[in-house]
């Protein structure tokens, strides 16, 4: 295996920063939905709407640790550049491949939060093709 160098590690911490951002942007999303839906179910108590809170439930707990595995990956990222300018390569080149593990359990579970959002999306369109019928 070839020498970790301060430069690899910077990459990942640049993508996981923006992955980070991402994630911040779609929890900030999630929260403006959960007050519309919570005004929306206690005017109207339907299977739908109570069928989008629990999705909605499983989206914020899924974001929760999408969030939580891309600041830890970040975190070690931070520490294989230390211990590289310390000079120890056979450590910070484990730590970085923690990272790198942590960062596609991250990617991984929002492929999951998608499919769980998709659903969320027709569940609302079912509603809406109800009512025009």
């Amino acid at each position: 295996m070839e020498e970790l160098t301060l430069i690899t590690p910077t990459f990942l911490f640049s993508a996981v920063s923006l992955i980070l951002l991402a994630y911040t942007n779609r929890f900030l999303s999630y929260a403006q939905l959960v007050r519309t839906l919570k005004d929306k179910y206690m005017l109207d108590r339907s299977a739908i709407t109570k069928a989008q809170i629990m999705n909605l439930r499983k989206r914020l707990a899924l974001t929760k640790y999408m969030q939580l595995c891309g600041v830890v990956s970040l975190l070690l990222c931070v520490a294989t550049m230390f211990l590289i300018y310390l000079g120890s390569q056979i450590l910070s080149a484990y730590i970085f491949g923690l990272a790198l593990l942590l960062l596609i359990i991250s990617l991984g579970l929002s492929a999951w939060e998608i499919q769980i959002s998709v659903k969320s999306l027709k569940l609302h369109l079912s509603d809406m093709e109800e009512r025009t019928e």
